[in-house]
């Protein structure tokens, strides 16, 4: 790691500025390791550098996180990738050609660092440390600021232990020992009040409208469950619905999807302990979509244009349930199957 260290500062040699560049959406293991490398790169390169990002931080604890930080983080513009020549751009938690981030397929890239497999296309970038057997690219960046002798601020630490708890589920998914041992060595420069506010931020009330859509519309298939839950307030809603519904008894495949925009929105989740969520996700998305992931936790976009949302959502079940060798019968099991009391 220390040499893995050395060639990250010098692919970022001559550099005037340098953007750094989260996936789309960003969370916490998105912002928290952009942070970090913003920070790296202040104290041990004196370079300035932009954390920019397409897409939306909607999620409740996203926000608060960003918000704890201070961090000033600003929309990508189409402007970025002009008079590029003395600007580095660096790609954290996501890759070039991956389809979950602004940068042009073909844009050359001087730094990725990323803990989800490998594409074939990231020899576009001067220096790339990409290590699927992470749970959390906050893992990464915290082993890169301690071999720099650089303590993170309280916040950081706090942002880069809740990346890794949040992305590893609080080490029971997908935890290496490299996480192990990152999380336990943050864990004392901590603000412990912070981070409990963070997770436990408060939700808009349109949270709970996603939330009822999620509950009426969900349908069991054996051991997996399904919902579409139509448009969102932000992307990400899916994604804190499949974590919801994993949790129930028996299930060990959830898969819901929302629209956002333009977009079909797909979160796989699983509890399957051979993993499989990226393998799925990228049946589902597979010729009309991009998609990617982990083992047990993965996701995709699909560009809807004219195409009917609940005909797409009908057709992409029909692909899960292929994936899974599970009844092509599109009804399902509800699970609520109750009318609602009133009291009127």
């Amino acid at each position: 790691m220390q040499e893995q260290l050395n060639r990250l500062l010098e692919a970022l040699e001559g550099a005037e500025k340098a953007l750094i560049i989260p996936h789309n959406d960003p969370d916490p293991d998105a912002v928290a390791s952009a942070a970090a490398l913003q920070y790296l790169l202040l104290h041990k390169l004196d370079l300035p550098a932009e954390i920019v990002y397409e897409g939306i931080i909607g999620r409740a604890e996203n926000k608060a996180l960003v918000n704890f930080l201070n961090t000033p983080l600003r929309r990508f513009r189409s402007d970025d990738l002009e008079d590029n020549s003395h600007t580095a751009y660096l790609l954290v938690d996501t890759q070039p050609g991956s389809g979950n981030n602004p940068l042009p397929a073909d844009q050359p890239v001087a730094v990725v660092i990323d803990h989800h497999p490998p594409l074939d296309n990231n020899n576009l970038a001067i220096f790339n440390i990409i290590t699927p057997d992470l749970g959390a690219t906050s893992t990464i960046l915290t082993e890169f600021l301690r071999l720099a002798n650089l303590q993170p601020t309280r916040e950081l630490a706090t942002a880069l232990f809740y990346g890794i708890k949040s992305d590893t589920r609080g080490l029971s998914r997908g935890a290496s020992p490299a996480d192990i041992a990152a999380y336990f060595y943050l864990q004392p420069l901590i603000d412990v009040d912070a981070l409990v506010d963070i997770e436990q931020a408060q939700v808009p009330s349109e949270y709970f409208q996603s939330l009822a859509m999620t509950l009426q519309n969900a349908r069991v298939y054996g051991d997996t469950i399904f919902a579409y839950i139509g448009k969102t307030e932000y992307p990400d809603m899916a994604a804190e619905m499949a974590d919801l519904l994993l949790r129930i008894e028996q299930i060990r495949w959830a898969i819901c999807m929302n629209t956002f925009e333009n977009q079909m929105i797909i979160s796989v989740r699983t509890q399957n302990p051979n993993g499989g969520a990226d393998d799925l996700v990228k049946y589902i998305a597979k010729g009309i979509g991009s998609a990617g992931g982990h083992g047990m936790l993965a996701g995709g976009q699909i560009r809807l244009d004219n195409q009917d949302p609940i005909k797409l959502a009908r057709d992409l079940l029909n692909r899960t349930l292929s994936f899974l060798n599970l009844s092509q019968d599109l009804e399902g099991q509800p699970l609520v199957d109750r009318k609602p009391l009133h009291l009127s």
